[in-house]
């Protein structure tokens, strides 16, 4: 049983991006990537008992990184501010790590845009973590 528990990949996972040659750090949830395939129902003019579904346009859905707030966070505002003063999409890539930093899985993006970035909410009469939210869109996979 402990064999299972130390080897399984799921357990503690999270996050290291890098945008263009940028580290942004690491993120504790991920999640948004995905893939959604418009298809288009046709009936077949010969057999009518058969339904045709045609591909249509591919559309990738966008990327929610989380965290809490670190040193890290400056990184992704200075990043953020350099894409508004020459919005180039860039190619970013996501890989998700083991506790002991090995990778996972990889992820290469290209077309990244920054959309929204949220940052901590504060409130002295709570105690919690200040978090960061990063949300990305991306135009498909390398």
């Amino acid at each position: 049983m402990s064999d299972l528990i130390t080897n399984d990949p799921g357990l503690s996972v999270y996050f290291a991006v890098e945008v263009d040659g940028v580290n942004l750090g690491a993120w504790t949830t991920c999640s948004g990537l995905g893939i959604e395939i418009e298809s288009e129902p046709r009936t077949d003019s010969a057999m009518t008992v058969l339904m045709h579904h045609l591909p249509g346009r591919v559309k990738y859905t966008n990327l929610m990184l989380g965290r809490p707030v670190s040193p890290e966070t400056a990184k992704v505002i200075s990043w953020i501010t350099a894409f508004t003063t020459l919005p180039v999409p860039t190619a970013a890539e996501v890989r998700a790590l083991d506790p002991m930093g090995g990778t996972i899985m990889t992820w290469s993006l290209f077309g990244v845009r920054p959309i929204k970035w949220t940052g901590p909410s504060f409130d002295a009469a709570q105690l919690s973590v200040a978090k960061e939210e990063l949300e990305l869109s991306y135009q498909g996979f390398l």
